[in-house]
């Protein structure tokens, strides 16, 4: 895996996916042929394969399924109930998580 200009702190494993201007808590894991740029994963999250994560928040402990897609369409997001900013930053908690299972 690769990550570019971005904080990846102790116990994060990127097998295989792609980090980009992105913050990486603890114990998080991006799995293989995953995008994530522009976003913030708390604790022990789990980013499934070929999952693109972009100008995202995603709240600890919560499970990205395999194919999701989030922060990509902001209406898309927006239909799904998931919390958008203003400045299209979309955010998962996760009370959120279930919301995702749709994606894959």
């Amino acid at each position: 895996g690769t990550a570019l200009d971005s904080m990846v702190c102790p116990g994060a494993i990127i097998s295989g996916g792609h980090v980009q201007r992105s913050i990486i808590a603890q114990n998080v894991r991006v799995n293989s042929w995953a995008d994530v740029q522009d976003s913030i994963l708390f604790d022990d999250v789990d980013v499934g394969r070929k999952a693109v994560i972009h100008r995202a928040i995603i709240d600890k402990c919560v499970r990205v399924p395999p194919g999701a897609r989030i922060g990509i369409d902001p209406e898309a997001d927006r239909a799904r109930e998931l919390t958008v900013t203003e400045g299209g930053i979309t955010v998962v908690s996760q009370v959120d998580e279930w919301k995702l299972s749709g994606d894959s």
